[in-house]
């Protein structure tokens, strides 16, 4: 299968940590390694539904899949005695990433997002940007860490500025799919991170569910905070914003948020770690 976009950045490594590196997928096979990881973590530990297609196969794939570039982070070691691994020509594949430009989003599929949100206002609203939509956040559970989270961070952030891009959107997943569990996360999210101004979005008013659940005096901020999964805690240091409503989705056991982050509003300390918007460098 052809890789998309630049073909040097298909075929090179764009960060590393350690022993890990994040690498982008650039054949069928390596694909067909992030479905069968998505649905390892989605399915068999997170209690997402297969459907029939899904469980034949052993693997999350959707009509997106073919169109978007897919991070992937590898260790060296093959884990060839671990028979769950999930085993790549450079060794074993722990965490991907799904990412799918705006230029190919509007000339195929759209963007999934889409579907949970009304993004169209949002992007027509800037059309002198280009958005990118990053989605299929999946990760084995020990290596749920800030250090890899940082990783996939450097990868998509490398991905950006060599694509040039200027906003990344995308859901972002609590687990679960009871919003009382997540009253006082989604209260915060919707008091103290809510997207102002013309980066408001919202989500679909038959999918939508309230995120501002209790009163002011009912939430600590700083448990609040602590709750929310790493990759949302990542985000918010990063400066994001969050959009109006959050979204059900029954199929993956979650209840989603929408992330938005302008390059414009990513907090400029840590520009002296991952690098300038203005480098193209594309491995550390």
């Amino acid at each position: 299968m052809r890789p998309h976009g630049d073909q040097a950045m298909s075929v090179n490594v764009i960060a590393r940590k350690a022993d890990l590196t994040v690498r982008l997928a650039a054949c069928a096979e390596d694909i067909a390694a992030a479905q069968a990881l998505r649905y390892r973590v989605f399915y068999e530990e997170l209690a997402a539904r297969p459907d029939e297609a899904a469980c034949l196969a052993r693997r999350d794939q959707d009509r997106f899949d073919l169109v978007c570039d897919h991070l992937l982070v590898v260790r060296p070691q093959r884990g060839d005695d671990d028979p769950d691994a999930v085993c790549l020509s450079d060794g074993t594949l722990v965490g991907t990433y799904r990412l799918l430009r705006q230029d190919i989003a509007e000339a195929g599929p759209g963007f999934y997002t889409q579907d949970e949100f009304d993004i169209a206002p949002l992007v027509a609203r800037h059309a002198n940007f280009r958005f990118l939509e990053l989605g299929r956040s999946c990760v084995l559970a020990p290596y749920r860490t800030r250090p890899v989270v940082e990783l996939l961070w450097q990868g998509i952030w490398n991905y950006v500025r060599g694509h040039r891009l200027d906003v990344m959107i995308g859901c972002a997943s609590l687990e679960g799919t009871n919003p009382a569990t997540h009253a006082a996360a989604l209260s915060f999210l919707a008091r103290h991170c809510a997207a102002e101004g013309d980066w408001q979005v919202h989500a679909h008013e038959h999918r939508r569910i309230a995120m501002d659940r209790l009163g002011a005096e009912e939430v600590d901020p700083r448990l609040a905070v602590k709750s929310l999964p790493p990759l949302i805690k990542g985000y918010l240091r990063l400066g994001a914003q969050i959009g109006d409503g959050a979204v059900i989705d029954c199929q993956f056991n979650t209840i989603d948020v929408l992330i938005v982050l302008p390059v414009s509003a990513i907090d400029r300390r840590y520009f002296n770690h991952f690098g300038q918007p203005d480098e193209t460098g594309l491995s550390r």
